[in-house]
């Protein structure tokens, strides 16, 4: 059938990586193969979701890789959209088991809002993450210290061994920088962020000498965004675009908000946001001179 073999091999190609893409990613990978099914066959989600006892709502979060897949209505909707070759179903399943495993961020599960959870599979399978911070340092770039001086903001009430947990949690998500090919984390952080004297002076020198050391890593670059600079391109406040090696994946920009987040892979968002983060790293300091800055910074503590 057309475009039954290209599939066939992205399905291939997802299934063999799948150990480095992990969970969150083949569910995405899965979903976009489904919905170009769907879209070839001229089928409605609406008419996809009664095949499925469910809602067009659910063949959306199913093709958006939001929500795991159940094997019945994975090989319902092959039926449906006619995929009969054995041989090609047995992949789709495949795929989709490995899709369900959890990932490590699994044993934080109760600390974790289902919104977040799936960041973080998109973060742990990144290729290239460019993020632009206003408020806080990234999370990826926290000390332990720091880290815990944020969290407190929003869960100090907590018992003490939960805190511990999210300090874990946070300074676990950093070993992808140190790991065996690891993505490129680039940062633009805004003054104010680093003004800012979360948790104190001895906190604040601690986490910026942090940034100065861990800029040195090659697949690390950190640019301050000066007031001087004064108005900038980033308006609307902190985003994040993540970058996958499979190429049949669209980047992802991620917009966290206060009990919820967004996250737009359509073409028209991913080019705007991309000219932003362009434009910031041009009204930033460059990553050569950030360092000096960042020192001069330290000395006000």
């Amino acid at each position: 059938m057309m475009g039954i073999e290209p599939e066939s091999q992205s399905r291939s190609s997802a299934a063999q990586s799948g150990s480095t893409a992990g969970p969150t990613v083949l569910r995405i990978a899965l979903g976009g193969q489904l919905r170009r099914l769907r879209e070839e066959r001229g089928i409605t989600r609406e008419a996809a979701g009664e095949a499925i006892r469910g809602s067009h709502a659910k063949i959306s979060r199913l093709e958006l890789g939001r929500v795991s897949f159940r094997e019945r209505d994975l090989n319902d909707l092959l039926t449906l959209y006619g995929v009969r070759d054995d041989n090609e179903r047995a992949a789709f399943l495949s795929l989709a088991r490995q899709a369900n495993e959890p990932g490590w961020w699994h044993q934080y599960g109760d600390l974790l809002p289902s919104w977040f959870e799936t960041y973080l599979g998109l973060e742990q399978a990144a290729e290239i993450i460019r993020t632009y911070e206003a408020q806080f340092v990234p999370g990826l770039l926290q000390t332990p210290d720091y880290a815990r001086a944020v969290i407190m903001l929003g869960h100090g009430q907590e018992p003490a061994a939960e805190v511990d947990r999210r300090v874990a949690l946070r300074t676990r998500r950093q070993d992808i920088l140190t790991r065996p090919e690891p993505p490129t984390l680039w940062a633009v952080i805004d003054e104010a962020a680093l003004r800012r004297p979360i948790g104190g002076e001895r906190i604040m020198r601690g986490q910026i000498d942090h940034l100065i050391r861990i800029a040195e890593l090659p697949n690390v670059t950190i640019q301050m965004l000066p007031y001087s600079v004064g108005g900038h391109a980033a308006a609307g406040g902190p985003f994040t675009i993540v970058r996958f090696p499979e190429s049949d994946l669209p980047d992802v920009v991620y917009l966290e908000q206060l009990t919820s987040a967004l996250y737009l892979d359509k073409r028209n968002d991913l080019d705007q946001y991309q000219a932003v983060m362009n434009m910031l790293s041009v009204q930033a300091a460059t990553p050569e001179d950030t360092p000096q800055l960042l020192r001069e910074l330290r000395d006000t503590y």
